[in-house]
């Protein structure tokens, strides 16, 4: 190597199938300066000579935040300074008494419709997977018949149902009665609701709790049948536990938009919390605030909803080989934890 030629270091790679020898990496060495003999400090180079990862840019994702945020920034401004939305009358109303009493006639519907539904819906579920013929078809009708007919239709022939029967009686099938009663007495509109709901929705329930008994596979019930395990143990022990994780997305899916389509009984005048809100602003004429009430307490509830799915999803999640998804808090602190790290990291470090 000459002195008016700078030394040079490389990696050379010799290429599979070709002769040739490539310099991926060079780097001029300073005039005057001898590359290293020794085998132990030719591997060592000062940190500053170390090449540095340099992160990746990525200027239009800052762009299209930054427009979100304006347009975010924007639409609470509005929310904030526009007096159409009279949040004076949004604070008196929120809370209620008539508006919360309503809100507890919303919740009972909605667990009266979810507990009865889901519990109609895995028998006919059961009838669907059955081997028996004749469960099999009246499962499927009713399926098929409930998910034709809309819900309001439901809804009104079940509250007019004493224009078909005005009494009914406990007795023997097409036999003598034991017990006669008025049905206008025994079904009143808060029931013939929740008989409407419940029955629509076991419809749906039924369906992807089908769809959830499916997806175990038929292995696994072979080899319990094998082991001698009884039927109703393995339905229990083995199937239901791993239908459970593909039942409940859908399910509380189910769940959330029933407490929503509660709101459709307001055409039977029952003071549940859509009725209620539309019987206030009827007498004062605040339509927007009081349907900001409704509304911001459908969007609280639906999130209750939400975040007991997530629990109940990471319960059933549980297996030999799987890790539990972290909470939303675990997840809050692993990303603190990082940002901190991230800003202890000497300068020129990898990112």
């Amino acid at each position: 190597m000459t002195s008016q030629q700078p030394a040079r270091f490389g990696v050379w790679v010799l290429l599979p199938g070709s002769m040739e020898e490539i310099l991926v990496l060079t780097a001029p060495a300073p005039p005057g300066d001898a590359l290293p003999t020794d085998p132990e400090s030719a591997g060592k180079a000062p940190a500053d000579d170390l090449p540095r990862i340099a992160g990746s840019w990525h200027p239009w994702r800052w762009v299209v935040a930054a427009i979100a945020l304006l347009l975010v920034a924007q639409f609470a401004h509005g929310l904030i300074t526009n007096p159409g939305w009279d949040w004076g009358t949004f604070a008196q109303y929120f809370a209620a008494k008539s508006v919360l009493a309503a809100l507890r006639v919303t919740i009972e519907l909605t667990l009266w419709g979810t507990a009865l539904g889901f519990a109609i819906g895995t028998l006919l579920a059961i009838g669907r997977v059955s081997n028996n013929p004749v469960l099999r078809v009246i499962a499927w009708t009713y399926i098929w018949a409930f998910r034709s007919i809309p819900l309001i239709v439901q809804l009104l022939f079940w509250f007019n149902i004493a224009y078909l029967y005005p009494r009914l009686s406990v007795g023997v099938p097409f036999g003598p009665g034991f017990y006669e009663f008025d049905v206008n007495g025994v079904i009143s509109g808060f029931t013939a609701a929740v008989i409407g709901l419940a029955l629509h929705q076991a419809a749906y329930s039924a369906e992807l709790i089908r769809a959830g008994l499916l997806a175990v596979d038929d292995g696994q019930l072979e080899a319990a049948a094998a082991l001698g395990i009884p039927r109703w143990r393995q339905f229990r022990t083995i199937v239901l536990p791993q239908a459970m994780r593909s039942i409940l997305p859908n399910a509380a899916n189910e769940v959330i938009s029933l407490f929503k389509g509660t709101s459709i009984v307001s055409v039977m005048a029952i003071a549940e919390l859509f009725y209620q809100v539309q019987v206030i602003f009827g007498r004062n004429g605040r339509v927007v605030p009081l349907l900001m009430v409704a509304t911001v307490w459908y969007i609280v509830l639906t999130t209750a909803l939400s975040i007991l799915q997530y629990y109940i999803e990471r319960h059933y999640a549980k297996g030999a080989h799987r890790e539990l998804p972290p909470t939303p808090w675990q997840r809050v602190r692993a990303k603190v934890t990082e940002i901190a790290a991230g800003a202890a990291a000497p300068r020129g470090a990898t990112r």
